[in-house]
Parts: structure tokens; C-alpha cells; sequence
């Protein structure tokens, strides 16, 4: 667990909870003739950690604690997992969950999709993306696969345009048409929205948005289609999809009480996946 510690830093709810461990703990329950399963998921706050505590009553009745951890960036969550400390995470979709653990030798895999957020443009400056001067910052995520997914909007807006119009892993190196010379700024998903001061647009993911008070339908000056392929998944280590434990946990996030849930909470800026 030494290496659990060291996320401590960007864990928003303590570390502690895992000290308990991952999915093989049990506890006695309050009968004392049943056993239950401590399941540990890393997820980001908004909506991952808000969808799962939605499922908490729900996997209680079948046996299954479920504790969440959350973290603020997209690295920790996967290591930890790779690791370990987790039994799954939930922030991810799967071009960057197959990049990550490629890059970095993880065997991880998708235990299903869960919901999609539409990725956006936003503006504390301008109010239509026809307003955007000549030579404007940009700030994109630094990540391979949501940098290139940014682009791939911003050529949908029709700003840019790229080598392979259809490259997910797309980098500024690959605008070949650039009319506004735009400047690209890349930055850390998370840190996107206080960036809206310093340059002209961001392209956020929609759950750092929402965090910041920014509502995807009504802020963003142009938004994906809502039949991205970015779904979000439930990420375990590759084998681990089979686990009773993962399996009640899937059932339960596509359950159409969670359904229901996304549908009233997020009104159309998060939409199911299944």
C-alpha cells in the first residue's frame, strides 16, 4: 500500500479507504451469518463519483461495500489500478484507457460504458466562435487521445483543418489549415477551466466543466455530436471482468434507476451509454 500513499496529494477522499483493501476484504454484515465484499473504484468527482454512490444501495442489498476514492487527474487513477489499489476506475473512455496502457505496459480492459460526455468549447471572452480574432489561444488538453479529440471538434467548428480528418490521436502538428493561426495552448484536462481567463476559447471535457459551473448545453460554443464514440468505462484489470463483484457493479451502473438519474441530474449534458 506504500504506493497508495503517494496519491494522497491529489486523492480529494482520503487514501485511508483503501487501507481496508481492495475486493477481497470482507466484513461480517449485520446479520452475522453473511459475508461483504469491500469493492474500491477510483473515480473522477463529477459525475463519475456522483453516479456511483448512486449504485452504493443498490450493491449493499447484494452483498458489496462499495467505497470510492476520488482523484483529480487522469494518470493516478490507472496506476493505481494497474497496481492494485483499486479494483476498478471510472473517468475514462476507451481510446485513452488503450493509449495509457499502452504507453505504459498496464494490461487493463473495459468492463462496460456507462454514460458520454460531450466534449465542449467555452469562452469567457467571446460569446460565438464567428467572434474569434486572428491568432487566439486555444488551450486543449495535453493528453494524446482528448487533445486530439479537441481537435477533431475544432474541425467540426470549422476553425482547423487536420492531415487525417479522422485521427483520434491527432497533435497541433497535424493542422494543415490554420486561417485564424490560432495558438494552441495544451494543458492538463483539470486545469482547462481556470485557463478561461487567459486565452480566448478551451476545449473542456464535460466533467471538469461541470465542476467549474459550466453547463455544456447552455455555455459551450460548440459541443460534439451526442453520438460520440467516447463513452465512458469502467475500467478493470484485464481478466477482472468476470469477477462477480465487477459484474453486480455493471449491473448496477446500467441499471435503469442510474438511467433515470443521469436523464434528471445532467438534462441532456451527460446521456447514457446502454
Amino acid at each position: 500500500m506504500k504506493k497508495l500513499f503517494a496519491l494522497a496529494a491529489t486523492v480529494v477522499l482520503g487514501g485511508a479507504l483503501l487501507l481496508s483493501g481492495c475486493g477481497s476484504d470482507k466484513t461480517a454484515s449485520a446479520g452475522g451469518d453473511q459475508k461483504q465484499v469491500t469493492l474500491t473504484i477510483g473515480a473522477s468527482p463529477v459525475p463519475h463519483a456522483e453516479i456511483l454512490e448512486q449504485v452504493k444501495p443498490i450493491l449493499a442489498k447484494e452483498g458489496i461495500n462499495l467505497k470510492v476514492i476520488e482523484f483529480t487527474d487522469y494518470v493516478k487513477p490507472n496506476m493505481a489500478l494497474n497496481d492494485k489499489e483499486l479494483d476498478a476506475n471510472f473517468f475514462q473512455h476507451v481510446p485513452y484507457m488503450e493509449k495509457f496502457a499502452k504507453e505504459h505496459n498496464e494490461n487493463l480492459a473495459s468492463a462496460g460504458s456507462v454514460h458520454v460526455e460531450p466534449m465542449g468549447v467555452y469562452s469567457s471572452k467571446i460569446k460565438d466562435l464567428k467572434e474569434l480574432p486572428d491568432g487566439a489561444k486555444v488551450a486543449i488538453p495535453n493528453d494524446p487521445t482528448n487533445g486530439g479529440r479537441a481537435l477533431l471538434l475544432l474541425q467540426k467548428a470549422g476553425l482547423i483543418s487536420l492531415k487525417d480528418p479522422k485521427n483520434i490521436t491527432a497533435t497541433k502538428e497535424d493542422v494543415v489549415d490554420n486561417k485564424k493561426n490560432l495558438q494552441f495552448v495544451e494543458l492538463e484536462a483539470a486545469q482547462l477551466p481556470r485557463s478561461l481567463d487567459d486565452v480566448t476559447v478551451a476545449v473542456i471535457n464535460t466533467n471538469f466543466a461541470l465542476e467549474a459551473n459550466l453547463n455544456p448545453l447552455k455555455d459551450a460554443l460548440a459541443l460534439e455530436d451526442k453520438d460520440s464514440p467516447y463513452a465512458n468505462i469502467v475500467a478493470v484489470r484485464s481478466g477482472d471482468q468476470d469477477r462477480p463483484e465487477i459484474k453486480k457493479l455493471m449491473a448496477a451502473l446500467q441499471s435503469p434507476e442510474v438511467k433515470k438519474f443521469i436523464e434528471d441530474k445532467y438534462k441532456g449534458a451527460i446521456l447514457p451509454a446502454f
